[in-house]
């Protein structure tokens, strides 16, 4: 008998199996925080998980609240300053993976969490800012990034680059001189898209199971490439929606 999840279910544990075990990963609250505890319960018990506020090694027995949360300090190896977060560990490219999320992201993998709509000054709507996603998007080796699909999210173009994707295709993030790749792979609730490696722009390359070519489309603001060997992703087992449904239950 098949099981039976969720999209966002699908997405989460996709985001998960993205994250190699003894990995050394910088991860933000909310979706991206899910999947790696997620990771570190499953297939990946040595992720090194690294928040903003200065802990390293956390191992939360529950979903934290916030950057903030006690439950990380109190379960990690080390907690240090935030600038030392900064300048030893992120800047000099110590760290393999950045997990981000945002408000929106375009076809070229950036990322704006700042304001909609409008201009800076005087937008439609403000968003909670950069926080530490920009130097996380500019230094970690590689990114991922988790977010739900629709043509509000997924646009030609962002609003306010917040977080350097490939900025307008291949060649910007070498000539402003960033230390990570960039984007490697963004996991949505209808698939997983990765940029094209001559031109960048994000392309369809994994469908979610019972998703279709058309739906993410649709839920694309751009005219979305699909890969030729489009694949599919294997549906959550049934330990992964044990453990994840255990873990939002902590919230």
């Amino acid at each position: 008998m098949s099981l039976e999840f969720t999209s966002d279910e699908m997405m989460t544990v996709g985001a998960a199996r993205s994250l190699e075990d003894g990995a050394k990963c910088f991860v933000g609250i909310g979706l991206p925080s899910t999947a790696a505890n997620l990771a570190r319960r499953t297939h990946a018990p040595n992720l090194v998980l690294i928040y903003e506020s200065g802990t390293l090694g956390a191992k939360p027995d529950r979903l934290p609240l916030s950057i903030g949360d006690g439950v990380l300090a109190d379960t990690a190896d080390s907690v240090i300053s935030v600038p030392e977060i900064f300048n030893y560990w992120l800047q000099p490219g110590r760290i393999d993976i950045g997990f981000l999320g945002g408000a929106q992201v375009d076809k070229f993998g950036n990322i704006n969490t700042t304001v909609i709509g409008g201009d800076y000054r005087n937008p439609k709507v403000r968003l909670p800012g950069a926080g530490g996603a920009p130097e996380i998007a500019a230094s970690c080796r590689e990114v991922l990034i988790v977010m739900r699909m629709s043509p509000r999210s997924f646009v030609d173009r962002v609003d306010f680059v917040t977080s350097l994707g490939y900025g307008t295709g291949k060649g910007d993030r070498e000539e402003l001189g960033l230390r990570g790749r960039g984007p490697v792979k963004v996991i949505t609730d209808l698939g997983v898209l990765r940029p094209d490696p001559e031109t960048c722009e994000l392309t369809l390359t994994e469908l979610s199971p019972g998703s279709t070519v058309e739906q993410a489309r649709e839920a694309a603001g751009w005219d979305l490439k699909v890969a030729d060997d489009l694949g599919a992703q294997d549906p959550p087992s049934e330990k992964e929606l044990e453990v994840l449904r255990a873990l939002k239950a902590t919230v």
